[in-house]
């Protein structure tokens, strides 16, 4: 595929993406936000969210679901739309209460800490596969809503770029992990980090029962 080929492409997306929002927030709402998080999977480190409104006249091309995307083309975009987006805002929660309230209720959480942080007040939620019951904003809830709104890819690119940088400076406090290319996920190298040194401060307990588990059974003689 050419470049000229591919950003024709990407032009065609954009205007789908654009066309969903606006059909769905319908002609009488100004602004309406795309909120998405990242991080409900991996073992270690928060759970982000991101709240972002876009202006109408939002014309980048390239916006995708965040995990489409190369490491290099999401930071691409994360600058490009801090610069373009009427508001955004993030929700951050990390390991210690994740383990205390479960990850369903740590992603509305930091979703909703998301929205309250705008400080131009949304219309319209557009939300990627969750509905936030204490928000008496109107909202609307889209499975996989991430590659259908332009709006909560955008989220989904400020959320996963925000996490991301995150976790590479938490891999220079504990470099066992490989962090920087996991980003917390259980990958091969995470596991044999914590084989080799433990948990850390910002490891999930809940999501290693059985690792804490055995670990306490070996200090026992079990």
């Amino acid at each position: 595929m050419t470049k000229n080929e591919r950003l024709l492409l990407q032009k065609e997306k954009l205007y789908e993406m654009k066309s969903f929002d606006r059909v769905e927030a319908g002609s009488g709402v100004k602004y309406f936000a795309g909120i998405d998080e990242v991080g409900r999977g991996p073992l270690a480190g928060p759970v982000v969210a991101a709240a972002v409104i876009l202006p109408d006249d939002f014309d980048i091309p390239g916006i995708n679901d965040s995990k489409k995307l190369s490491e290099k083309k999401r930071e691409e975009l994360f600058d490009k739309i801090k610069e373009s987006a009427v508001d955004y805002a993030f929700g951050i929660v990390d390991n210690h209460e994740i383990d205390e309230i479960n990850i369903l209720q740590a992603t509305k959480k930091a979703m909703k800490t998301a929205v309250e942080s705008l400080k131009t007040q949304p219309e319209l939620l557009l939300i990627d596969a969750v509905y936030l019951e204490e928000i008496s904003i109107p909202q609307k809830s889209f499975i996989k809503g991430d590659e259908k709104s332009l709006s909560v890819a955008a989220a989904s690119i400020m959320a996963k770029v925000t996490r991301d940088r995150m976790m590479v400076e938490y891999a220079g406090v504990y470099p066992e992990y490989a962090f920087e290319k996991n980003k917390g996920y259980g990958t091969k190298a995470h596991y044999e980090g914590i084989e080799k040194a433990g948990i850390t401060p910002i490891h999930r307990k809940t999501f290693l029962k059985k690792i804490l588990i055995s670990e306490e059974n070996s200090e026992n003689g079990k």
